[in-house]
């Protein structure tokens, strides 16, 4: 992300960033209360607008200013008995689901800053890591006395590499990634308006009301659940085994991916086997290693003409291994670099580091599996990995 971006500058001292809530909040008032506004929805809008411009630019605390100013407005401008603090008993409702939007939405501006500016810096962190990377590895070609110290340094910056990667590949897929917590919340927002022109009606629905804040629940659940699902593959730590559902796997990450595919009119196709036996390894490093496969099939099929099909299987082999396939019709592997793309540092892109097939077949080979490659007819490729089966304990 460039730091030219408007939207990432730096943000401003306190007294500016209160500063700008207050005239934000303002601006709204003034807006909303001009002639020429005229629909019913506008000033909630219009102050919800105010909110998440004054966490963004400001953090919470002017975010939670900004939305104390608009419920007093609201409430004193726009809720009867205007011009009074005074509430009637069936706009009480209202004003409360007004607070709790304008406070959701402030928190997740707030959030979304945060999590962007995280990016830059990891970003500006990978180049740093892969320069180190290259000066240990050939230190250990040259120090030989030193082995054994510098494998378990290199060790170590393949695992925080591997992480920077999984970050990396977040980061260049932010825009699907917002695309698909803004639909759960677009959801959600709707079905709050709908909430209130229930509860707002000169006879109150409370039965359609309560329906539609139950949507809400769903969405926001829906919602929560891909930003978990992404804070999993930021997470640094050690390495965890346990047993691990790859069909699920694959589904986790297919929703995170879809809206990526969805840009570049790719469709996803999933043939999974239903007794497929689990295995036992890292659930976030095998999904680094399906993120890092499809993310590569989607780059291969974005400038090709025609169909574009991206084809995930998996099944079970007859050396009862759990065996997975991710096949695209994409460009293809050129006969004089198949046997390359798996070497450390060699990239087909512009801007790739040449570590993503390197990371994923050490880390299918850490889990005692083995990861290869090969060409589809007429075009496109095909990536397969294999990984023992959990033996089930018979009794």
């Amino acid at each position: 992300m460039p730091r030219s971006n408007p939207l990432l500058w730096r943000k401003p001292p306190a007294i500016w960033r209160y500063g700008i809530a207050i005239l934000s909040v303002s601006a709204a008032l003034i807006i909303s209360r001009l002639p020429a506004v005229h629909l019913q929805d506008a000033p909630v809008s219009l102050f919800l607008c105010s909110v998440i411009l004054s966490a963004w630019f400001g953090g919470i605390g002017p975010g939670l200013l900004a939305t104390a100013f608009s419920v007093l407005a609201f409430n004193y401008y726009f809720l009867p008995p205007i011009h009074s603090l005074g509430l009637k008993a069936e706009e009480i409702p209202r004003l409360v689901i007004f607070t709790v939007s304008a406070v959701f939405v402030g928190s997740l501006s707030a959030a979304e800053r945060s999590a962007m500016e995280s990016l830059r810096r990891t970003r500006d962190d990978l180049r740093k890591t892969v320069q180190e990377l290259q000066s240990t590895n050939e230190a250990l070609q040259t120090e030989s006395l030193e082995r054994k110290q510098a494998e378990e340094a290199l060790r170590q910056a393949q695992s925080e590499l591997a992480r920077v990667s999984r970050v990396t590949i977040m980061g260049e897929l932010t825009a699907s990634l917002a695309h698909e917590v803004n639909q759960p919340i677009a959801a959600a927002v709707t079905n709050a308006n709908t909430c209130l022109r229930w509860l707002t009606r000169d006879h109150p629905d409370v039965a359609e009301a309560r329906e539609a804040a139950s949507r809400i629940v769903k969405d926001a659940t829906r919602a929560a659940g891909i930003i978990s699902r992404v804070r999993l593959l930021f997470k640094k730590g050690t390495a965890q085994r346990e047993v691990v559902d790859v069909n699920e796997a694959i589904r986790e990450m297919i929703v995170l991916l879809r809206g990526e595919a969805t840009r570049y009119n790719i469709t996803v196709r999933l043939e999974l086997a239903a007794d497929l036996p689990r295995i036992v390894g890292d659930r976030v490093q095998l999904q680094q290693v399906l993120m890092n496969l499809i993310v590569n099939s989607i780059d291969a099929m974005k400038e090709v003409d025609g169909a574009r099909e991206l084809a995930v299987k998996s099944q079970r082999t007859e050396k009862e291994e759990v065996l997975v396939s991710v096949s695209d019709s994409g460009i293809g592997l050129p006969p004089q670099e198949a046997d390359q793309i798996f070497n450390a540092f060699f990239t087909t892109k512009p801007h790739g580091t040449g570590m993503g097939l390197r990371i994923s077949r050490s880390i299918v080979e850490s889990h005692g599996g083995r990861l290869w490659a090969a060409g589809n007819s007429p075009g496109g490729a095909s990536f397969h990995f294999a990984l023992p089966a959990k033996i089930e304990a018979k009794g």
